[in-house]
Formats: C-alpha cells, sequence, structure tokens
C-alpha cells in the first residue's frame, strides 16, 4: 500500500503544463515593459552628458570671453586650443578630461555659433544618423533647456 501511495505524491503532466503555461503568461507581461529600459536609459546618459559639456563649455567662455569655434570642436575643453583665436586664461586641468561620446559610442557634432544659440550639441541616437524616431532620434542640446 505504500508504494501505491509514493507513486501518486508526483504532479500529474496537466499540472505541469498548467504551471508552465502561467509562466509563459506572466513572463509575456512583464519582459516587454524591462525591453525598452536600456534605450531609455542610453537617451538620458546622453543628455545628462549634453548638459555636462554645455556647463564646461559656459565655463570657458566665462575664463575667456568666447566659445570654441566648430573648427576647434569639444576637444578645446580638454587641450588649449592651437590654432583659431587662442585662448588667454585657458584653465590649468582644462574644462573636461577627455572629449566624451555620446551613449551610442558616436562623436557629439558640436557648432559655434549655432543655429539655437551660442552653440549647439547634436548627438545622432542609436541610428547614428540625423533624423530618424523614437530611439533612433536625434538629440539637440537646445531641447534640454
Amino acid at each position: 500500500m505504500d508504494d501505491r501511495k509514493c507513486a501518486r505524491s508526483g504532479f500529474t503532466l496537466i499540472e505541469l503544463m498548467v504551471v508552465v503555461v502561467i509562466l509563459g503568461v506572466l513572463a509575456g507581461l512583464i519582459v516587454p515593459q524591462f525591453m525598452d529600459e536600456p534605450q531609455k536609459a542610453r537617451v538620458v546618459k546622453t543628455q545628462l552628458q549634453m548638459e555636462s559639456i554645455s556647463t564646461a563649455l559656459k565655463k570657458f567662455y566665462l575664463d575667456n570671453g568666447f566659445y570654441p569655434t566648430t573648427e576647434q570642436g569639444l576637444s578645446a575643453l580638454v587641450q588649449k586650443p592651437s590654432s583659431g583665436r587662442i585662448p588667454k586664461n585657458f584653465a590649468v586641468s582644462g574644462y573636461l578630461s577627455k572629449v566624451p561620446k555620446d551613449a551610442w559610442g558616436t562623436d557629439f557634432v558640436y557648432v559655434a555659433p549655432g543655429n539655437h544659440g551660442p552653440f549647439d550639441i547634436i548627438s545622432f541616437g542609436g541610428d547614428g544618423e540625423e533624423g530618424g524616431s523614437d530611439y533612433d532620434s536625434d538629440i539637440n542640446s537646445w531641447d534640454l533647456q
């Protein structure tokens, strides 16, 4: 009699299938909510980097009375430019430790004077090309303010 009781103590195939279906439904509902999180994080990271670059550019301006030119680029925040208009009061340690790339590993586009202010900073988003939609759309410094 003990042998028959032990044989019946396991799960049936139907019980296991019901559990698998329930887990599948739960995964189908929950996983899509987290799929966009890495892309959202990249957008936020890029926006924060733009704000950091903007702050460094404003410090450069306060020290020198002008913004680096488009030709000098953002590298003028790391090392004192040797061509174009030379800053007289360049900070000894520079304004950034290195020129950052956006969250997708692409260089920022810097234009000075800008079309939307004294300078424009642009990231082309996930696709690395101008335009795009959703997470591939451009991120612009003038849209952050």
